[in-house]
């Protein structure tokens, strides 16, 4: 990686990720290593393009996590106040 700024960003990114990941329901080693295997197939990358875009879809990807997390949240509250 040529650019200081762009190995940042890639790391700020995986850090956040990683921390999306504690509450995966499959398991923090789950997530963990299918996460570090993804950033790692990536690892090839030298042009800057390449590798904004990469920092492009990690963020869609952290952004599809938090929804799921969300939604998955409202059920179970919309679930647990409709018995009532």
């Amino acid at each position: 990686m040529t650019n200081p700024e762009l190995r940042h960003q890639v790391i700020n990114i995986y850090k956040e990720l990683l921390n999306i990941g504690r509450a995966y329901p499959l398991g923090y080693d789950y997530f963990r290593t299918r996460l570090h295997k993804a950033f790692s197939s990536q690892a090839h990358l030298k042009n800057d393009d390449d590798i904004r875009k990469g920092i492009a879809r990690a963020e869609f990807v952290k952004k599809e996590i938090e929804a799921l997390y969300y939604l998955k949240r409202y059920r179970t509250l919309k679930q647990r106040y409709e018995n009532k």
